[in-house]
């Protein structure tokens, strides 16, 4: 399991799978592992949308953390509503440092599909290795073995009330639920988390964004710097 890093903890390292152990490294130089990390509702998915358009997505491959949510099936529906999504553990990271060990390896993985209304995964997808791999999540700087694999670590920096209105707006309209549910779970796990998990990992970033994928100046440096990588 990977350990979980807010530059307090101490650090410990996952121990390679066997099978990874077994295979063949081919030259990879020409991978870029960009991470995209910050506060749900931070504008995270913006910054990698725009980095999407503006490279084209026929030289990116695009990760996002939310897919790696453990699997709530074998959980009755009352039970799932009141569990921790902002907490490490709610991941199945194991799975997710795996998956980007095989696209740095030049492999393929299947990557699950997960559908945030019943909080299960519904089927899994094929990724494949690509120039750009750009890896988004609430957590993805909080684990050693993954930023290693980052050549540039963003974090997104927006303020808490912003946040939490394009929580609300996302959380009703796209997934069903209550604005009642919405603001409970931002008090009890949301708020928390972001102050015990997330917020810390901002000292590991090369580059914090203020606003994400509004933030133009920003956005048009990045996209820049990503465009000379591929260049080289």
């Amino acid at each position: 399991m990977l350990d979980f890093q807010t530059g307090i903890q101490s650090e410990l390292h996952l121990i390679p799978l066997s099978y990874q152990q077994a295979c063949i490294m081919k030259n990879m130089d020409n991978i870029h592992f960009i991470g995209v990390a910050g506060g749900s509702g931070s504008g995270k998915s913006t910054v990698a949308r725009n980095v999407l358009e503006a490279v084209g997505a026929e030289d990116v491959t695009y990760i996002q953390q939310d897919s790696y949510y453990k699997d709530l099936s074998h959980l009755p529906a009352d039970v799932r509503m009141k569990l921790n999504f902002d907490h490490p553990d709610a991941f199945d990271n194991t799975l997710f440092f795996e998956h980007l060990q095989a696209i740095k390896n030049n492999l393929p993985a299947e990557k699950p599909l997960y559908d945030f209304k019943t909080f299960a995964r519904i089927g899994f997808e094929k990724i494949e290795p690509r120039k750009v791999i750009l890896v988004e999540g609430i957590l993805v700087l909080g684990y050693q073995e993954i930023r290693d694999m980052l050549g540039i670590k963003i974090f997104v920096d927006t303020d808490s009330d912003l946040r939490i209105i394009r929580r609300i707006r996302r959380d009703v309209l796209e997934r069903g639920r209550s604005l009642e549910y919405v603001l409970s779970q931002y008090l009890e796990t949301v708020r928390p988390m972001h102050q015990q998990f997330i917020e810390p990992t901002k000292r590991f970033a090369d580059i914090i964004i203020p606003e994400g994928g509004n933030n133009l100046v920003a956005m048009d440096m990045l996209i820049t710097k990503i465009q000379a990588l591929l260049s080289h």
